[in-house]
């Protein structure tokens, strides 16, 4: 093994040391995303309500009741937690790796005294800010349409909050290992979307055969969708906080793990 690597692989079980700097990386990107935000609404807002709209009204209405639910109650939290968590994507690697490569936003802010950790974290944290925004306007639209109560989807939102938290982490881990675009076609097509729809969001998990059961649950997203539903269900069982647990554990380690990678390719 390389000596090189060592202060790498143990950085992954440390949390990283940031300060203010964060704050001044995300709030930079906020500052941008004003001068763009009518152009973010129609990925953030527009896209995931014409899937409820197109599936949940749309087709739901010849689907027969899932698990004593109409069809858009099942499919609701599905949707909440698979959109942001995209959206979280998207940020992470498309946007962020624009800044890393194309624009060299990052190299112009190390001349500052803000450092790579914080810069790293100022994505994640940004990333994961535009991930909530979708989560809580689709949240806020199954308060209005009665699917759920503001106490519910308080709690609902934090189970969002954690997986837009891991999703911004990988993003920006897999950002850091990109060589062009294309790289995150990969990542895309071969692991997001299949664990978008296939992680219980639009049919149960019992449908599907055996096999293909035991590989979804090794799906992060899975053990979201089954915390939700358990919240909605009023069911805190110990299926619940296996899944919370699992969740938790893939953020500490796809955090720390981004940082550590972050750092090491832009500080030479």
């Amino acid at each position: 093994m390389r000596q090189d690597a060592l202060p790498f692989l143990k950085s992954i079980f440390q949390l990283p040391s940031f300060g203010t700097g964060v704050l001044s990386v995300w709030h930079r990107n906020f500052t941008y995303f004003k001068y763009t935000v009518w152009v973010s609404v129609m990925w953030l807002v527009i896209e995931p309500l014409l899937y409820l709209f197109a599936f949940g009204y749309g087709l739901g209405q010849y689907v027969n009741p899932v698990s004593g639910q109409n069809y858009v109650e099942f499919f609701f939290p599905g949707l909440m937690v698979g959109s942001a968590m995209l959206v979280c994507f998207f940020e992470g690697t498309y946007g962020c790796f624009t800044k890393l490569v194309k624009q060299g936003t990052f190299k112009t802010i190390l001349q500052t005294p803000i450092i790579a950790e914080e810069i790293a974290v100022g994505e994640i944290f940004w990333a994961t800010s535009k991930g909530m925004v979708s989560g809580f306007i689709i949240g806020g639209v199954g308060v209005i349409q009665g699917y759920f109560t503001m106490t519910e989807v308080v709690a609902l939102l934090g189970v969002v909050l954690l997986v837009c938290f891991m999703t911004s982490s990988i993003a920006v881990f897999l950002t850091t290992i990109a060589k062009n675009y294309d790289w995150f076609m990969f990542a895309q097509t071969g692991f997001f979307m299949p664990m978008y729809l296939f992680s219980g969001t639009y049919f149960p998990l019992e449908s599907m055969p055996y096999q293909m059961q035991q590989i979804v649950w090794c799906l992060p997203l899975t053990h979201a969708v089954s915390a939700m539903r358990s919240i909605l269900a009023g069911n805190i069982s110990e299926l619940f906080l296996i899944n919370m647990g699992i969740i938790v554990v893939l953020c500490f380690f796809s955090f720390n793990m981004s940082v550590a990678r972050f750092r090491k390719r832009i500080v030479v």
